[in-house]
């Protein structure tokens, strides 16, 4: 496994598998931004702060590539590192894995901006690449 800065284990539940029994495509995205918000509060920042301030941190790029599938029951761990794009954008790398297999890859990048839809400068920005 690739070496993160930060990860969190999940269990898979089976009400988030479709009929094949396998997670639907797309609750890796839920299960993905949910490990960005926690990232972002192992680095002691708040997402929901970070909005009150001002700033929206929105998805402007999801890439996934699914490389194995995950099933009920199984326990995932969740991979996040991150580096700044340009002063309003930053990339995060991250990935699931069961054990030592890849599942999935992915790769994200969200800018700041304002309420208004503006470019904005988030300041505290820097915390997360420490």
């Amino acid at each position: 496994m690739e070496h993160f800065p930060h990860t969190l284990e999940i269990d898979v539940r089976d009400y988030e598998c479709d009929m094949q029994g396998i997670v639907n495509n797309a609750v890796y995205q839920n299960y993905l931004e949910h490990a960005r918000h926690m990232f972002i509060k192992s680095k002691g920042l708040d997402f929901a702060e970070i909005t009150n301030q001002g700033v929206h941190l929105v998805v402007m790029r999801a890439e996934l590539d699914y490389k194995a599938p995950l099933k009920s029951g199984m326990k995932a761990t969740l991979t996040t590192r991150c580096e700044r794009v340009s002063k309003f954008k930053i990339a995060f790398h991250q990935q699931i894995f069961v054990g030592d297999k890849l599942c999935i890859n992915g790769h994200f990048i969200v800018a700041s901006i304002s309420a208004a839809g503006r470019p904005l400068v988030y300041q505290d920005a820097d915390k997360l690449f420490t």
